[in-house]
C-alpha cells in the first residue's frame, strides 16, 4: 500500500467514525444517514459509468445527467402514482425499462457521432443533456411536465419477505448517550434495504468493469485512448469497440437513475441539472481516470462535499452561505489534487511489462541468446 493510499484510508476511517459516532449521539438521524450512503453510492456508479467511457476509452460525454434522468423517468413512469403513461408496475419492469430506453438513445446518438473525432462527441452530449432536460419538462402528456412523478414505491414494495419486512418491523430504541436516544423505525428499515440495493449495484458494477479493464478488450480500449490510429493499424474496428464502451457507461448511468427514484420516491425535471454532470466529472477526475478504485471514492468525496455543505448555516459565526461554499470547497480540492496528484487520488495501477519495472530499471541482457557468439572471437 502506497503512503497517498494509507492517507486516503486512514481519512475514510475518520470520517466513517465521525459519522458514527454522530449517529449514535443523535445529531444524525440514522435514516438520514443510510439515505446520504445511498445517495454517494448512486454518485460512485455514476462515476463507474462515465469511467467506462472517459478513463477507459477517452469518450467525452457531457451527457451524464441525460442518462441519469433516462433510468431515473424509465423506472417512476412505469411505476409512479400518477404517471401519465403507465403506472403500477413492478420496479423490475421499471429497471428494464430504463436500462433500454438508456441503451437505446446512447446507440442513437453514437451512429452518427463516434466515427469523428472526440471533439464532436462531446458537442452532441452537451446537446442531448439539455434536449432531454426540455423534453422532461415540457412533455406533460408523457412525463408530467414541472410537477414530476410522485407515488414511486420503494424497489422491494410488493416482493415476498422483503416487500413487507420494513412495514412489520417494530422500532427499535436505542439510547447509548443518556438523553438521546435513537430510534429505529420504518424509514430506517427501509433506507437499509436500500444500502444493501445500491451495494449491490456497485459490487457487480465493480467486477464487471475490473474483469474488462483487465481482459483483452479493455486493452484494446486503453489504446484506442492512447493512440486510435494504432488501434486500427493493428486491426482493430475502434468504431464497434467505442460504441460497446460508449452503450456499457450510459447503462451504468441509467441504473444509477433506477435507484435514485426509488430512493427519493419523487422525480422532477431539476434531477436533471447539468450541475449533476459537473459532479460526476469532478468525482473521476478527484479520483483518477481509469481507476475504478478512484471512482468510488470520488463518489462519497462528492457527496460528502455537497451535503456536508448543507449544515454550515447552522454555525452561527460562519460567514459563508452553503451553496458558494459547496462550490469553492470542489474547486479548491480539484486545484490541490491537480497540483499534488494530477493522476488522481487513486491513479489506476500500472501494467508491469517485466518484474523490474517496479523499481524503474530496464530488463537486463540475457546471458545467452541467438545472437550471442559461443567460444568467443572476432565478428569478421
Amino acid at each position: 500500500m502506497t503512503a497517498t493510499e494509507l492517507a486516503v484510508t486512514v481519512g475514510l476511517g475518520f470520517v466513517a467514525l465521525a459519522l458514527f459516532v454522530a449517529t449514535l449521539s443523535g445529531a444524525l438521524g440514522p435514516s438520514y444517514f443510510l439515505f446520504l450512503f445511498g445517495l454517494g453510492g448512486m454518485y460512485a456508479l455514476l462515476s463507474l459509468g462515465l469511467n467506462s467511457q472517459w478513463g477507459f476509452t477517452g469518450l467525452i460525454n457531457f451527457s451524464v445527467a441525460a442518462f441519469f434522468g433516462l433510468g431515473a423517468y424509465g423506472a417512476a413512469l412505469m411505476t409512479g402514482s400518477n404517471s401519465p403513461i403507465a403506472g403500477g408496475f413492478n420496479p423490475l419492469a421499471g429497471l428494464a425499462v430504463g436500462l433500454v430506453l438508456a441503451a437505446v438513445v446512447a446507440v442513437a446518438i453514437g451512429i452518427p457521432t463516434l466515427r469523428l473525432r472526440a471533439d464532436y462527441l462531446a458537442i452532441a452530449t452537451l446537446g442531448l443533456a439539455e434536449v432531454i432536460r426540455l423534453i422532461v419538462r415540457n412533455e406533460r402528456q408523457w412525463t408530467n411536465g414541472s410537477a414530476g412523478i410522485r407515488g414511486i414505491p420503494s424497489f422491494f414494495e410488493g416482493w415476498p419477505m422483503l416487500g413487507v419486512f420494513p412495514e412489520t418491523m417494530p422500532g427499535l430504541r436505542i439510547e447509548v448517550v443518556p438523553g438521546s436516544p435513537v430510534v429505529l423505525g420504518t424509514t430506517f428499515w427501509r433506507q437499509l434495504l436500500n444500502v444493501s440495493l445500491i451495494l449491490a449495484f456497485l459490487t457487480v458494477a465493480f467486477l464487471v468493469l475490473r474483469r474488462a479493464q483487465r481482459s483483452p478488450w479493455g486493452r484494446v480500449l486503453r489504446t484506442i485512448r492512447s493512440d486510435e490510429n494504432l488501434a486500427k493499424a493493428l486491426g482493430k474496428n475502434t468504431y464497434a469497440y467505442k460504441m460497446q464502451a460508449f452503450v456499457l457507461g450510459s447503462v451504468l448511468m441509467a441504473l444509477a437513475g433506477v435507484f435514485y427514484a426509488h430512493l427519493n420516491l419523487f422525480v422532477n425535471p431539476g434531477d436533471l441539472d447539468p450541475i449533476t454532470t459537473f459532479y460526476v466529472w469532478v468525482a473521476v477526475i478527484l479520483g483518477g481516470s481509469g481507476s475504478n478504485r478512484g471512482a468510488l471514492l470520488g463518489g462519497f468525496v462528492v457527496v460528502a462535499i455537497r451535503e456536508g455543505s448543507r449544515f454550515v448555516n447552522d454555525v452561527a459565526w460562519f460567514p459563508i452561505e452553503g451553496a458558494p461554499l459547496r462550490l469553492l470547497m470542489i474547486g479548491l480540492l480539484i486545484v490541490l489534487v491537480m497540483r499534488y496528484r494530477p493522476r488522481g487520488l487513486l491513479p489506476p495501477q500500472r501494467e508491469l511489462i517485466w518484474p523490474s519495472a517496479v523499481s524503474g530499471a530496464a530488463p537486463k541482457r540475457p546471458e545467452s541468446g541467438v545472437r550471442d557468439r559461443k567460444g568467443g572471437g572476432s565478428d569478421e
